[in-house]
């Protein structure tokens, strides 16, 4: 569930409740999971739900509605899950870069059926697409502020901030191409190689414990 600002500090980002959707989200949901949006018709969604289509459009205007309303789920859910991780990583910037990939990570491998919707972005309409952007947008501007703020205090050695801040955004959310829940891999397990595959990107090497060491404070090869 979405949370607002004023809540960030005072819940855990790592912590996953069962999502609270209405039947025709929870359908929705379902069905687009498993067949895409080209592929679910909103007959298929009603008949999950046990309702009428036109009983549907009384509380969505169309598929793209319901669709649209999954998504600002999702993107709510991710956004005040990455605030939180950069706040609970305080003035440190590698901290909060190896807590925000883990956010992101995470709500991409906990959240697989929200996740995957970010693959079907083509059919929304053009004033829908620019509210997501908008949305992704929020998350690249934090991440990117990041990024260059290791770079200024020498943890960091990415020469392109924006670019590389763009690349492991794209990275972890490439994530929903691939992960299934059922699979070898926990969400834990794949953000801890996705946070270490993320701090070699921008020059950081990883630790002992996966939470990294910056590349600058080790000596020079001889």
């Amino acid at each position: 569930m979405a949370r607002g600002d004023d809540t960030v500090s005072e819940v855990d980002w790592r912590h996953y409740e069962p999502l609270d959707l209405t039947p025709i989200l929870a359908g929705a949901l379902d069905a687009f999971y498993e067949h895409g949006f080209h592929g679910t018709t909103v007959r298929d969604i009603a008949r999950r739900v046990g309702l009428t289509v036109p009983a549907l459009y009384y509380h969505h205007e169309n598929k793209e509605g319901v669709f649209t309303a999954l998504l600002e789920l999702g993107t709510g859910d991710v956004a005040w899950r990455v605030r939180a991780a950069a706040a609970a990583g305080g003035e440190r910037p590698q901290e909060q870069f190896v807590n925000v990939v883990e956010a992101i990570v995470l709500h991409t491998t906990q959240r697989p059926q929200l996740s995957t919707l970010d693959l079907e972005l083509r059919h929304l309409s053009t004033r829908n697409r620019r509210r997501y952007a908008a949305r992704r947008k929020e998350i690249e501007d934090l991440l990117l502020g990041i990024v260059q703020a290791g770079v200024r205090h020498g943890v960091f050695t990415a020469t392109v901030p924006e670019e590389t801040a763009r690349a492991v955004l794209g990275m972890c959310q490439s994530i929903a191409r691939w992960y299934r829940p059922d699979g070898p891999l926990s969400p834990a397990d794949v953000a801890h190689r996705y946070i270490d595959i993320a701090l070699l990107t921008v020059g950081a090497r990883p630790g002992p414990d996966g939470r990294g060491a910056s590349t600058a404070a080790q000596p020079p090869a001889r």
